[in-house]
């Protein structure tokens, strides 16, 4: 099973900077209200903690993401820089958690944590394949 590397440890930080485009803002309130869309902040997110999380894995391991809990506490307009902070604050064997900040250049925008489980790709794709073999997929 998932061995990580000795390196994954609690207080581990990643920080991601982004711009905040079409393709991450919601659309319906019109070209003047688009915002950053909560579920690209969540994507966004989870990313971020992919890719901290990744560095410390060993080959034929990788992370997926188990729950996701976050405030969008304010609007970020088209074209704004967000900065996406994560760290490491609880690991228990596969299960990893994070606790996140979302600021743009005014204010936080969101806050929240994320818990993410290593697990083997090989064995992974075994279960993927075997949910697809019951519906004949």
């Amino acid at each position: 099973m998932a061995a990580m590397q000795s390196t994954l440890a609690i207080g581990l930080t990643s920080t991601k900077r982004l711009e905040v485009d079409d393709s991450r803002c919601i659309g319906f309130m019109g070209k003047e209200g688009m915002v950053y869309a909560t579920p690209s902040m969540v994507n966004d997110v989870e990313y971020a903690c992919h890719d901290l999380l990744g560095a410390h894995l060993d080959d034929g391991e990788d992370s997926v993401g188990a729950h996701v809990a976050i405030d969008h506490l304010a609007a970020t307009p088209l074209g704004f820089e967000v900065t996406i902070e994560v760290r490491i604050v609880e690991l228990d064997r596969r299960r990893v958690t994070f606790e996140l900040s979302v600021r743009d250049a005014v204010e936080e925008c969101g806050r929240g944590r994320h818990v993410r489980f290593v697990v083997d790709k090989a064995r992974a794709f075994e279960r993927i394949t075997a949910k697809r073999a019951k519906l004949g997929r």
